[in-house]
């Protein structure tokens, strides 16, 4: 009985209509695509993890935990070192330059230059109207693998931050 259903299959097999060969490539370029993402976002969050040192208000050294791809700021935010909402995380266009963070010398050749919005902040923003060097915008600084160790400066809170 098997074997006479599987010659009754085979027969219905070859008088279907033939299927063009692109579709067989879509469907296995689909499928390896498929496979790529999922090996993508099966990728462990432990290998994106980046740790920082950063020195609160008080001078206290204290240990920080991001993931490449976050902003320094959202990270600084995220471990309440910074108020977030006194900050337009991300948004540069509205930045007042509250998020300025200074990063140690050894860390300055590891970050990608300042943009010329960033620079322009900064400097809109400087008193001295003489740009410190350390200085960068915590909502431009994006965390990289590079970046391990990396040790930066919480700034004061300004007075209109403080409760």
């Amino acid at each position: 009985m098997a074997i006479s259903t599987l010659h009754r299959l085979s027969s219905q097999i070859h008088r279907l209509p033939s299927l063009s060969p692109s579709l067989f490539s879509r469907s296995s370029a689909t499928a390896a695509t498929a496979t790529t993402a999922t090996t993508t976002a099966s990728k462990k969050v432990a290998d994106r993890i980046v740790k920082l040192f950063a020195i609160d208000q008080e001078g206290q050294k204290r240990e920080v935990v991001g993931l490449t791809g976050q902003t320094l700021l959202r990270v600084l935010a995220n471990s309440g070192l910074i108020e977030p909402a006194s900050h337009r995380l991300e948004e540069i266009d509205a930045c007042s330059a509250e998020c300025e963070v200074n990063i140690a010398e050894e860390w300055l050749e590891k970050l990608p230059p300042r943009s010329y919005d960033e620079e322009y902040v900064l400097k809109r923003n400087s008193r001295a109207r003489v740009l410190n060097k350390h200085s960068r915008l915590g909502c431009q600084v994006v965390l990289t693998p590079e970046l391990q160790g990396m040790v930066v400066a919480v700034p004061e809170p300004k007075p209109w931050d403080i409760p």
